[in-house]
């Protein structure tokens, strides 16, 4: 009887395409998922440039020379300083100041701006920079260390252009710490004096609570709308299922105000569910909620109502509760995973990155990502707004023409 159980086991999930899909497919898909991501696999190309604008406040022979280093350093994308200017070194020299620089951060343009600066005589730089990303500044902070020590000429005989003090002096003492030559240490204590200064400025997360929770709140957020909109668009299909949906259309109630009516109660859950949870986030861990009402309010209506049409449009495509639970895991996991609610997609290279803009979790995280981290006003989340109500309606006409089959039938 144990073998007969078992076969007849074996054979159901054969027989179930929903169940094997799940076992067997959506493993393997989301670790290709996460395997580019991470780990620069397929499709992946190489490791995402840091989007950066530079601003030389001395023109000097000797900043321009850093200034070009890092325009052919392959790591950076210089954005152009104006939308019709070339993106050079020399446009960003010439069109941006400090002050404009500071304001592409802060919404976003750039990662970091590089403003090179006098330090009583010496070069110095100031990295201006989004520390939501944790990575960019470090990487830039060596890169421009290393264009400014390779355009000094400064250096140790035997030892590499662009090495910074606190490696060379490692290196000379790590033979014996107690002896110091008298030629090497002239030379590390003039390494040292004209050793040029980068400093990295927070202009986003300076004196804010826990703006970065906020964002993880958002992500999570986004993904569970999206989870509780596909659960309640089954509604439908268990109504059909059980006749219930006959019955309601022959009381004179239409399609459409079903359809509305159904898209405007997952829509006022959606609020409530992602109000409750910013509002937990600002009890427990300090989001300043408060302070972003307004924003949190438009993003939040426009997202709720975005994934409440997406979960009726997966609902009058399935034609069984079963097949709408196995698709909205594949749909929804995968959505979540290139719009940034899984992993910050500044770490995804930029292929997936334009790959993540078909989803609307990033054009959802995006606008939260302004309203919290960058204290952006309410008119600058419109593109945000605009493509998720957008996406909303073509979800909601989509679905209205997908449950004229239940009419007919």
């Amino acid at each position: 009887m144990i073998v007969t159980v078992f076969m007849v086991s074996l054979r159901r999930l054969l027989h179930n395409r929903i169940e094997l899909v799940l076992t067997f497919l959506v493993p393997i898909a989301f670790f290709s998922i996460f395997a580019i991501i991470f780990g620069g696999g397929v499709g992946a190309g190489a490791t995402p440039k840091i989007k950066v604008v530079a601003v030389d406040s001395i023109k000097s022979d000797q900043s321009r020379a850093v200034m070009n280093r890092l325009q052919k350093t392959a790591g950076l994308n210089f954005v152009a300083a104006k939308p019709d200017a070339a993106a050079t070194s020399e446009s960003n020299e010439k069109n941006l100041t400090e002050a404009e620089a500071k304001d592409r951060v802060r919404r976003g343009t750039a990662s970091i701006a590089i403003v090179l600066r006098n330090n009583g005589g010496n070069l110095a730089a100031d990295l201006l920079s989004d520390t939501s990303d944790q990575v960019a500044p470090q990487i830039v902070s060596a890169l421009v260390l290393k264009a400014m020590l390779s355009a000094q000429g400064v250096g140790i005989p035997g030892k590499v252009i662009g090495q910074t003090p606190t490696m060379a002096t490692a290196e000379t003492t790590s033979v014996n710490p107690q002896e110091s030559t008298p030629t090497v240490a002239p030379a590390i204590a003039l390494l040292e004096s004209l050793a040029p200064k980068v400093n990295i400025v927070d202009v986003l997360g300076g004196g804010k609570a826990n703006g970065v929770v906020s964002m993880y709140a958002a992500g999570i957020a986004v993904m569970f709308l999206l989870f509780g909109a596909t659960g309640g668009g089954g509604v439908l299909l268990e109504e059909k299922e059980n006749t219930t949906l006959d019955r309601l259309l022959t009381t004179g109630l239409t399609m459409d105000q079903l359809l509305l009516g159904k898209w405007l109660y997952l829509t006022t859950l959606g609020i409530v569910q992602t109000t409750i949870m910013f509002v937990w986030g600002q009890v427990a861990f300090g989001i300043d909620l408060l302070g972003n009402l307004d924003g949190f309010f438009i993003m939040t209506i426009v997202t709720a109502g975005a994934a409440a049409a997406f979960g009726l449009l997966l609902a009058t495509i399935c034609r069984t509760r079963g097949q709408l639970n196995g698709l909205s895991v594949v749909v929804v996991l995968t959505m979540s995973a290139l719009g940034g609610s899984m992993v910050p997609r500044y770490v995804m290279s930029q292929s997936l990155q334009d790959a993540g803009l078909w989803t609307f979790n990033a054009w959802a995280l995006d606008g939260y990502d302004k309203v919290f981290w960058r204290d952006l006003p309410p008119h600058d989340l419109w593109p945000q707004m605009s493509v998720l109500m957008v996406c909303g309606a073509v979800f909601l006409v989509t679905a209205r023409l997908l449950a004229i089959r239940w009419e007919t039938e």
